[in-house]
């Protein structure tokens, strides 16, 4: 059989624009997602720093995607928009819990569990590694137009006008066959 290629990730759709760097005290880029944010373990978003955003940013989106789950189109686990530019770090539970870090104004959508937070990594057993795929934009208006009503399609449709740069981390995680 052979072997299978892994979908793109969703801003390979989008213009090239420069990238900054997020750095993690809870992830490392390539390496295993932690407990901590695994959906019935710890479901908790992680933090996340980030520095070198271009000229001009007005705002943070930060969000976290699967492009690996099994429904044609991922799985968005974290959509978080209209971040004050002045804001640099989240702490962990930010998006999750009761939100303790959240700088106002910053904006939730549901997530694709349904809820306006950070949902975990789930991914069926048997299924292979996943990618968890956390990109924090910048962005070049204050507020980047829809509400927290919208799907994150529409967030995505709007990032895809208004980035500026990105930077982004990326774990993996897969539950074994019968686990």
């Amino acid at each position: 059989m052979p072997e299978q290629k892994r979908p793109p990730l969703p801003h390979d759709f989008h213009p090239p624009v420069p990238s900054f760097t997020v750095v993690s005290d809870d992830l490392t880029d390539g390496e295993m997602l932690p407990d901590g944010q695994v959906h019935g373990k710890g479901n908790l978003s992680p933090h996340l720093r980030w520095e070198g955003a271009p000229a001009g940013t007005r705002s943070y989106a930060v969000t976290c995607f699967d492009p690996d789950a099994p429904t044609g189109s991922g799985f968005w686990h974290w959509v978080l928009f209209d971040i004050p530019a002045s804001v640099t770090e989240l702490p962990a539970r930010a998006g999750s819990g009761d939100m303790k870090g959240l700088p106002e104004g910053a904006v939730h959508v549901r997530n694709d569990y349904g809820t306006r937070d950070f949902g975990g990594a789930a991914p069926p057993p048997g299924d292979g590694p996943h990618r968890y795929v956390f990109t924090v934009y910048a962005v070049d208006q204050e507020k980047l137009g829809p509400d927290a009503d919208v799907s994150p399609a529409v967030v995505g449709f709007n990032l895809r006008f208004h980035t500026l740069g990105r930077a982004r981390l990326i774990t993996e995680y897969e539950v074994p066959a019968g686990g």
